[in-house]
């Protein structure tokens, strides 16, 4: 009997006990899903066509207008206008003008026309960690700032304007001076 009521005892003290809990292991999260792919777009990016080269009178016309949109900010900057294929037509350097901003400003104009596109937007690339952006620039000879633009008649690129000299906005405040010359927005 005794045996039974100690059986019986241990069995009500368990029963009444309050239930110990072991700790279960941290569950492991399941493997982020790899994001998915975008979107390959069916419209080309930048696909402008090709027109007739600037000519020197039109080249001429958005360098006044630059250098007068500088002169009233009181910048010192160098303008440069390319045709399609990012040679030079027309080049101005104002007194005073940093000499490392003639090449700039002919870089920018120039990434502007080869790649049909302003300048700023390798920039804004190289700022979100595209590396390729680099290697694109690198082989052309090109710049990754503000400042540089296609020019872009009739829906046609005919050239491209850059400027440099200043801050980035300030380049790119004079390049689109030269552009609204030629009736560009």
């Amino acid at each position: 009997m005794i045996r039974k009521s100690l059986v019986l005892s241990a069995m009500t003290a368990l029963l009444t006990m309050p239930a110990a809990h072991a700790q279960a292991p941290a569950a492991t999260p399941a493997p982020a899903a790899a994001p998915a792919p975008a979107p390959v777009p069916e419209v080309m990016p930048f696909d402008i066509p090709y027109g007739t080269p600037i000519g020197l009178d039109q080249a001429h016309k958005a360098l006044t207008a630059a250098a007068a949109e500088a002169k009233k900010h009181n910048w010192k900057m160098s303008i440069s206008v390319v045709d399609p294929a990012g040679n030079l037509v027309a080049h101005a350097t104002m007194d005073g003008t940093q000499y490392a901003s003639i090449a700039i400003s002919q870089a920018k104009a120039r990434t502007a026309a080869l790649f049909r596109r302003p300048s700023k937007v390798f920039a804004d690339g190289i700022n979100s960690n595209s590396p390729a952006t680099l290697s694109l620039l690198a082989l052309n000879q090109g710049a990754a700032s503000e400042g540089g633009f296609p020019i872009v008649i009739d829906g046609k690129l005919i050239g491209a304007i850059g400027a440099s000299g200043g801050i980035a906005t300030q380049d790119g405040v004079t390049a689109k001076a030269g552009l609204e010359a030629l009736g560009m927005k």
